[in-house]
């Protein structure tokens, strides 16, 4: 692929799914396209996710007889993050989003209305989960190359960006330049980059080695630091997604049991411990030390069960108990004294919870009735619970609404696209929704697509 005879009207620079589909817009549009990835195959991210793409005034919903706009949805993103976002970026992402779900509903992916639910605190479903996962919005937004002018090279990671007459004009790789009208960066996040999360999302690097990330082994930040080289502000610092786990194994679980009991160091409760993933770990780094440990007695142990945790069973707690990854003893006020949180404070915390737990109501934190259950036959456990899984992350190129790439001036450089992961300013301190991620990179990679090929001059 090397030298200036290959000439490309659009390069997009990693294929998950925002650059995806920027590609298949940009090759509708006319333009001849090369998507350069470092892995062995396309999918990115995307394709290792559960598939959620977050959306309002769908086809789908609309089956439910649910009413949703994108305009009630753009107030619920910016009110729960008290609008510390690019507004304008936000605005398209919410009023395209709708038609970016339809799009994918055209090329064949099928999201089942009984999948449909609340992804967010909004309490409006608008988490729609792609039958067949991440994978199968990856594989149709690749099926609709077929017949497009869409070549893809594998295994290649682009070194910087080619500029001449002050506009990108292409991309240098290891066998040489390659020119084009426009480059969209589509490069995903820098999770697997302990430098960059260090320097740009200290919340996660605060973790240190036990922080792991679960998106693309090649997610390193390269799409941030081509731009960064070229000129490209930054937006979002400090910002992206952390779940909440005990570290037993590297296995992503979105939600650990309903019915365990979080305590800070101070040994009390802080949260309905079900309250929505994409916001608690925003709650936890409230607490004293940003850390808590979840409490449960023998009698869960051992009828421990929950969905979607394979590791909250009798045997596989037996064995983190045995290996002191879980902290147990004889009575609450020994267990306080092994993880250091306030005896004293513990000790009524589960007064509490327990005459709640008989009573049917959590007072407290209104959790569900199905979770409550009464912490009083020892032996009692502990399990250290921190905020270690990296979703993704959120600091990346500022855009405007175009997926243009601005300068530190708020001018837009010459050529210049992104969308998804490598971008930043569309979410603040709290996640907004379970989908979100999927929902802006596939959106915005649209828009990308097709302004890079119009900027090519098509």
């Amino acid at each position: 692929m090397a030298g200036s005879e290959r000439d490309f009207d659009v390069i997009v620079v990693g294929g998950g799914g925002g650059g995806l589909a920027a590609a298949t817009v940009a090759a509708a549009e006319g333009a001849r396209v090369l998507v350069v990835d470092a892995d062995k195959k396309l999918g990115g991210s995307t394709s290792l996710s559960t598939g959620v793409f977050y959306a309002a005034g769908t086809s789908v919903q609309r089956m439910l007889g649910i009413e949703d706009n994108p305009a009630d949805q753009y107030r619920y993103y910016m009110n729960v993050n008290q609008h510390k976002l690019e507004a304008s970026v936000v605005h398209r992402l919410c009023h395209d989003s709708g038609p970016t779900l339809e799009w994918l509903l055209s090329l064949g992916v099928e999201f089942k209305p009984g999948d449909l639910y609340c992804s967010g605190v909004d309490g409006i479903p608008r988490g729609h989960m792609a039958a067949g996962h991440g994978a199968s919005i990856a594989a149709a937004l690749e099926g609709s190359f077929t017949g497009k002018t869409v070549d893809v090279v594998l295994n290649t990671r682009v070194q910087e960006l080619l500029v001449e007459g002050g506009r990108v004009a292409g991309i240098q790789t290891a066998d040489g330049p390659v020119r084009a009208g426009a480059v969209v960066i589509s490069t995903g996040g820098f999770g697997n980059n302990r430098r960059m999360l260090a320097e740009l999302y200290p919340d996660a690097a605060r973790q240190g080695d036990a922080a792991w990330y679960i998106g693309s082994k090649h997610s390193k930040g390269d799409g941030l630091n081509m731009g960064r080289a070229v000129g490209a502000d930054i937006a979002g610092y400090n910002r992206g997604l952390l779940l909440l786990t005990t570290g037993f194994v590297q296995e992503l679980e979105s939600h650990l049991p309903g019915w365990l009991v979080y305590v800070n160091r101070e040994g009390r409760r802080f949260v309905d411990e079900y309250t929505e993933y994409s916001v608690l770990a925003e709650v936890l780094r409230e607490q004293l030390a940003g850390e808590c440990f979840a409490i449960f007695d023998e009698a869960t142990r051992a009828t421990a069960k929950a969905p979607n945790c394979p590791n909250w069973t009798p045997d596989r707690l037996d064995h983190f108990i045995k290996s002191k990854q879980i902290n147990s003893a004889p009575t609450l006020a020994e267990l306080a004294d092994l993880v250091g949180v306030r005896a004293e404070t513990l000790a009524t915390t589960i007064e509490n919870y327990n005459a709640d737990c008989d009573a049917g109501q959590d007072t407290w934190f209104f959790k569900e009735k199905k979770w409550l259950q009464a912490v009083r036959k020892p032996p009692f456990f502990a399990a250290p619970i921190r905020p270690q899984v990296v979703c993704w992350t959120g600091t990346g190129l500022r855009i405007d609404r175009e997926a243009r790439v601005l300068n530190k001036a708020d001018r837009h450089i010459a050529g210049l696209f992104a969308a998804g992961e490598a971008t930043g300013g569309m979410f603040g301190e709290c996640y907004a929704a379970g989908g979100a991620s999927i929902g802006n990179a596939v959106t915005y990679g649209r828009v990308a697509g097709r302004n890079a090929a119009r900027f090519a001059g098509h």
